[in-house]
């Protein structure tokens, strides 16, 4: 017999839900150090745990045959239950992380002193599909969400923040946050947590921003006058909050926040070609006008090597047999998001991204950047399909070292 579903439209049973309830009733009266031990003791261990109606419910669960394909499920809503009652306490943050780190102390084959301790075969089945957790796509989020938590307050600035593996920059991209944070079985309340840290990283972030960029404009103000010397110490410091050095931030923001060809923004350039591609005959000479818009941006001699063919093919492929209706909401959309599959990662397909590296490594990251934007200008819905197809890439690297990325695309660039 069943009760409710669960996240990932599993339905709970009754066993789950008794394990559930047991633990919302601890996290209302106990502190997270007990919770952390009560935990431990409960799934970690395997053995001890003082409530024996709960023990003999997990002995059924980890009976059950199939239980190492849905296991994952209650072990990341177990977590959630703590987590969901700490992480609006800042207090209690450090005991996220700690709850977190307890799967890396499971053996899945236990001593001979801890086996002698075990309650019986259900007891090593248990330490079995717990030690299975740490190679799910749960337990990855939850240690993000550890990392997001441990960046909060020293955005700008901790030094930590930029060492190997590249999954601990996370902190910095708030638009990840809701693609490699959650998933359908995340609960509400986690989601409405996510959205939160979201909102509050990016404003953090924008803040940061602003400051250091009047600091340098005040500066650079100053220098002109001959006074900077003798006034500097009137100026409030402020810390370039990106890892681009100065000189690259400050291209940055003139490329993007400036004219692109000495008349128009980027934004300029977007509503032109909307206004424009209303008027086209057929979905077919949008695409056609798509074409030049997007390879407008680039350098002749890299278009012609492969970009620009690989392009065209991409675009004659889209829907061609709605090549002669109207343009419309649906196919703006769908075209848009194909561009970014070719132009990024394709999240469906085997996470490939030769023409993402090779525009990087041939007309450089800003250039790049800019060709995405004047899409993404284009049909601002499709902000999301962008968002996770750059979630798709730093899942793809966010073990790696920012060194060895570096060391891989100067070899990728070498064979170009």
């Amino acid at each position: 017999m069943v009760t409710q579903l669960d996240y990932s439209s599993r339905l709970i049973s009754p066993q789950e839900q008794t394990i559930y309830d047991h633990l919302l009733a601890c996290v209302e009266r106990e502190t997270p150090d007990v919770l952390i031990e009560r935990f431990r003791t409960l799934f970690i261990e395997g053995s001890g745990y003082s409530d024996h109606e709960v023990t003999a419910v997990l002995d059924q669960i980890v009976a059950d045959k199939q239980v190492d394909t849905y296991f994952r499920h209650i072990l990341n809503r177990c977590c959630h239950i703590l987590i969901n009652r700490w992480q609006n306490n800042r207090h209690c943050h450090a005991a996220i992380a700690e709850l977190v780190g307890l799967f890396e102390q499971v053996e899945p084959e236990p001593t001979h002193t801890v086996r002698q301790r075990s309650r019986s075969r259900s007891a090593r089945r248990l330490r079995e599909v717990v030690a299975q957790f740490s190679d799910t796509e749960q337990y990855v989020m939850l240690q993000r969400l550890v990392r997001v938590i441990e960046s909060s307050g020293r955005f700008a600035t901790d030094s930590a923040l930029t060492t190997p593996p590249l999954g601990n920059l996370i902190g910095r991209y708030p638009y990840l946050y809701q693609h490699c944070l959650l998933n359908k079985e995340s609960p509400k309340e986690h989601q409405r947590h996510v959205r939160r840290i979201q909102s509050v990283a990016q404003h953090r972030f924008e803040v940061d921003l602003s400051h250091y960029v009047t600091y340098r404009m005040r500066r650079a103000q100053l220098r002109r006058r001959g006074c900077l010397e003798s006034r500097a110490h009137h100026l409030r410091p402020a810390s370039n909050p990106t890892l681009l050095s100065d000189r690259e931030l400050v291209k940055s923001l003139r490329q993007f926040s400036g004219k692109v060809d000495a008349q128009h923004t980027y934004q300029d350039l977007a509503q032109r070609f909307v206004a424009q591609s209303c008027q086209s005959t057929s979905f077919k000479t949008f695409k056609d006008d798509l074409y030049e818009y997007v390879t407008a941006s680039i350098d002749s001699e890299y278009g012609k090597r492969n970009f620009n063919h690989a392009l065209h093919h991409q675009l004659v492929n889209i829907y061609p047999d709605s090549n002669q209706q109207k343009l419309n909401d649906f196919l703006l959309v769908r075209t848009c998001s194909q561009l970014f599959n070719f132009l990024v990662v394709d999240a469906t397909a085997s996470r490939q991204h030769f023409i993402f590296i090779d525009l990087i490594n041939n007309v450089g990251p800003l250039t790049t950047t800019g060709i995405l934007l004047k899409i993404l200008l284009l049909c601002r819905k499709v902000r999301p399909y962008l968002e996770r197809r750059f979630s798709v890439l730093f899942g793809h690297y966010e073990a790696s070292s920012q060194e060895a990325v570096q060391i891989g695309r100067a070899a990728r660039r070498e064979r170009v």
